[in-house]
């Protein structure tokens, strides 16, 4: 249940927010002055703060600063002797909204109602924050990125299956780890398979388990990542180097959720939505008979086409500025300095290897510099062939 603090000079007026707020369901904290305020939001975790501005020993210009440097709770400024200038200073400062006096039920439970949905979005940001963790963060402002942003939040919730393409270190895992974070299944097991890495003897065993005795060194009942999958998201990474076998119990399970182990006979329900990704051009697999084209439009729901660095260089100073703090806090290091023509010519490079290879740079330049990047770092030390 939400919590909101009324601080006011004015006791008629809180006891008045109070019984309308309770009525609402909400729970209610009152406070006479900003310096009772104050204290209260630096004991209590608020959801939205109602402040008046006229009132002894703090007014409430000076108490939204000061509440501000302890929380970014919302706070509704409400005045009787507001004027347009007043009110302008508080939205400058970084007021949620401004409410004047005698104030209006429906204006006022709108606008609160807008605070608390705020706060939720920021708290749930927080949340996925942790849950995807530093290392799985998506950077970057650029048009392609803000694009691939707004798919990601719709489709994210359903359970739609859906194909990443895009060039080797671009952020394909990325992206499958945000659409798992941001769907009903983020409490449920995240499981990546990197097909390329698996030997096609062994890729079936890996994917749908096997029974004891099935092969010579099946010495025990071996669980899928299917069955590890089921109730979350199963990424298959590099799907375009999975053998043709393979796909083909792969579109089984897609069309029936159900799977059977390998030297078993009872089919095993499974409940997974497949993320799979790939960076060769499936058309053209399919052309070569080395995909199978029902499989690629079983997993082709929705298509995300991860845009390669070169086509979204507004965000290199970004991801420099990123990996160059991360790197040098793990290395203990004082943050450094990139001189601005050492950012101009990492905008100039060609990076064949995308962020993967921009984040080994930044990690080389971090080893190798002192206090600062210059130009002639990155020449000497970054471009190297």
């Amino acid at each position: 249940m939400p919590r909101i603090l009324i601080i006011d000079d004015e006791k008629s007026i809180r006891n008045t927010l109070r019984e309308i707020l309770e009525y609402e369901k909400y729970l209610v904290d009152d406070a006479p002055d900003g310096e009772v305020g104050l204290q209260m939001v630096r004991e209590q975790k608020y959801d939205t703060i109602l402040c008046d501005i006229k009132m002894p020993k703090m007014d409430g210009i000076e108490l939204l600063t000061n509440i501000f440097e302890i929380t970014d709770t919302p706070v509704i400024m409400i005045s009787g002797h507001g004027t347009i200038d007043t009110a302008v200073e508080a939205i400058k400062k970084g007021a949620y909204d401004y409410i004047s006096k005698p104030i209006d039920l429906n204006r006022l439970l709108v606008a609160l109602r807008n605070a608390l949905d705020r706060t939720r979005l920021v708290d749930e940001t927080r949340l996925l924050k942790r849950r995807i963790g530093a290392s799985y963060e998506m950077i970057g402002q650029s048009e392609p990125m803000m694009q691939i942003r707004a798919m990601i939040a719709k489709v994210a919730p359903t359970d739609a299956r859906v194909l990443i393409t895009g060039e080797n270190g671009t952020g394909k895992e990325l992206v499958a780890r945000h659409l798992h974070a941001l769907s009903n299944r983020n409490t449920g097991p995240f499981i990546e398979v990197n097909c390329a890495a698996i030997p096609a003897e062994l890729i079936e065993s890996n994917l749908f388990g096997h029974e004891k005795g099935s092969f010579t060194s099946a010495i025990k009942q071996h669980k899928g990542d299917f069955e590890q999958a089921s109730g979350g998201t199963l990424f298959l990474d590099e799907i375009g180097d999975m053998s043709l076998s393979a796909q083909s119990k792969v579109l089984r399970a897609l069309q029936e959720n159900k799977i059977t182990r390998v030297g078993g006979e009872k089919d095993i329900p499974v409940d997974v939505r497949v993320i799979a990704a790939t960076n060769k051009n499936i058309r053209e697999e399919i052309k070569n008979k080395a995909f199978r084209e029902d499989l690629y439009h079983r997993l082709s729901v929705i298509l995300i086409a991860v845009p390669p660095l070169r086509q979204r260089l507004d965000d290199i100073p970004l991801l420099v500025g990123h990996f160059l703090s991360d790197f040098c806090q793990g290395m203990g290091k004082p943050q450094m300095e990139i001189m601005p023509e050492a950012m101009d010519a990492m905008k100039d490079f060609r990076w064949s290897g995308n962020i993967r290879e921009l984040k080994n740079v930044v990690e080389r330049l971090a080893i190798l510099c002192d206090s600062r990047i210059t130009a002639e770092d990155v020449r000497r030390f970054a471009l190297q062939p």
